[in-house]
């Protein structure tokens, strides 16, 4: 099974429980604190991934680290992972997790890269023209990319929408060579 299909099962399991057990807003509290130390420790992400590392050492490894600063229940969550030799998965289970929690509350995040920043009000227009176009709640993140010499790229999952002055030039770049040929 591909690592992407197994941390979306776990991902999904947590879910399922946390929202039947009533304890979703302390798993979640508790998946963002497990994330911001797997992301600050590569001593840590190695352990997890190494595969010398027996399942039970990577069990008390984390129970080490998390004791006392996560829930029993999360706590019990990352030791199954470890004795199920899933570890090196803990960081990709946390990013599935998140975004099973937006599905379900409606969110959608999107990528917005732009050539100049945008004001206030034209990135709030933006943000409701995408939420009307989805029908879902959008939690834009804005970046500049000065590549695109004007306009701006959106992306929402899979889907790119380029309204960029540098794609549109190549389009046009396409059509003249095919006309000319």
């Amino acid at each position: 099974m591909s690592s992407a299909i197994a941390s979306r099962r776990y991902a999904s399991a947590l879910l399922d429980v946390a929202v039947e057990a009533n304890f979703l807003e302390t798993v979640t509290e508790d998946l963002q604190k497990i994330q911001d130390v797997i992301s600050g420790s590569r001593d840590l992400q190695m352990a997890l991934k190494s595969p010398l590392v027996r399942g039970d050492k990577k069990a008390s490894i984390l129970e080490e680290i998390f004791r006392g600063q996560v829930g029993e229940k999360t706590m019990i969550f990352l030791k199954l992972l470890a004795v199920k030799k899933r570890a090196n998965l803990l960081s990709e289970v946390v990013t599935e997790f998140g975004t099973l929690l937006d599905e379900k509350n409606g969110y959608l995040n999107a990528d917005v890269k732009s050539a100049v920043r945008f004001s206030e009000e034209q990135a709030r227009e933006l943000v409701n023209g995408l939420s009307a176009r989805t029908g879902k709640k959008i939690r834009a993140k804005m970046s500049l990319d000065e590549s695109l010499i004007g306009g701006f790229t959106v992306k929402i999952g899979d889907t790119i929408l380029d309204g960029s002055v540098s794609h549109q030039l190549q389009l046009l770049r396409k059509s003249l060579s095919a006309a000319t040929a």
